[in-house]
């Protein structure tokens, strides 16, 4: 199971979505504070959907082009 490269995946997506989600919210009006807890709250809940999907699809041996991460 590539472990490590799901860790570096996961933390870079989780800081892209934090990143982006409260962005968005800053330029939509909202405080600096609000802005950044929506940003955690929502990156972590995506990235965390996309780590379980992407264990489920390992797990049940489903193939991904993209990910390539199940063994030859």
């Amino acid at each position: 199971m590539p472990v490590k490269k799901w860790t570096v995946q996961y933390v870079l997506m989780a800081l892209v979505l934090f990143f982006l989600f409260a962005g968005v919210q800053y330029l939509k009006g909202r405080g600096l504070a609000y802005a950044l807890e929506f940003g955690a709250i929502w990156a972590f809940t995506s990235a965390s959907i996309f780590l379980v999907v992407r264990y489920r699809n390992y797990k049940n041996r489903i193939a991904c082009k993209v990910c390539n991460d199940l063994p030859e």
